[in-house]
């Protein structure tokens, strides 16, 4: 089985809408599947690549304003 057909039979798989897809509609399921499989292995292969999905590391001292004492 070569590389393309592999691509093929999962655009085939995923182009079956999910119960949440199919009450919108979808003119092209199958363009559709395309596309969320190609934006998946995007994913898949850098991690930064999704927004909201880079976890920062920072200290309490980095997120919080220190209250200063009264005078």
């Amino acid at each position: 089985m070569s590389h393309e057909q592999s691509d093929q039979e999962r655009v085939e798989s995923r182009a079956h809408l999910l119960p949440e897809e199919a009450a919108v509609g979808s003119e092209d399921a199958e363009a559709q599947a395309d596309a969320i499989l190609t934006e998946s292995d995007i994913r898949e292969e850098d991690q930064n690549a999704a927004p909201d999905t880079v976890l920062e590391h920072r200290t309490s001292d980095q997120t919080v304003t220190p209250i200063e004492p009264p005078d």
